[in-house]
């Protein structure tokens, strides 16, 4: 069992994290995960998917949870806006690259997001992501086009650098490093 939660606790928290935005949340949801792990590990068939896919899963499901009772909660003004109403130049100047590039994550849609989290950040194939979502791999590879498209609107020229920022920031998370 602690090689399993070593092996995945990684990929469950920094997935939340960057779904949720909030590391609490994010550790929350990791806890929650193993408890639904360990009490429906029965349910799970070794010909459906991969043990790790559907423990992923069910990490995704409970952050879609939370998500979905945020809808109550007040966000700030345009936070949700498609067009990139707010000039990139504008928001890279009063923030840091970094918190750019959230900024722009956190506003793709639940779907975009998550595609770009499990493929991107986490790595995985287009086919293990397609499975965790339950959507085909074509689906996915629509998602993550309209995802960085979106990306690169919003962030203009710089995306490639201020990614990489990230993911080096992620990594420093996931090690534990970050406050």
């Amino acid at each position: 069992m602690q090689a399993f939660v070593a092996r995945t606790l990684p990929k469950i928290s920094g997935a939340a994290y960057r779904l949720l935005g909030d590391s609490t949340e994010a550790e929350d949801v990791a806890q929650e995960t193993y408890l639904k792990v360990w009490r429906n590990a029965g349910k799970w068939s070794p010909g459906t998917a991969r043990f790790d896919s559907w423990v992923m899963r069910i990490a995704v499901n409970l952050c879609y949870d939370r998500l979905r009772k945020r809808k109550d909660v007040q966000l700030p003004e345009h936070f949700d806006r498609e067009d990139g109403a707010a000039p990139a130049d504008a928001v890279l100047a009063g923030r840091s690259s970094e918190e750019a590039v959230r900024a722009a994550v956190a506003a793709l849609p639940d779907r975009q997001r998550l595609a770009l989290e499990l493929c991107h950040f986490q790595e995985m194939g287009n086919i293990e992501a397609a499975e965790i979502m339950e959507v085909s791999v074509e689906a996915i590879e629509s998602l993550l086009s309209r995802a960085r498209r979106t990306l690169r609107e919003r962030l203009m020229g710089e995306a490639g650098d201020l990614i990489a920022s990230l993911s080096e920031s992620q990594t420093d998370y996931n090690r534990g490093d970050a406050t």
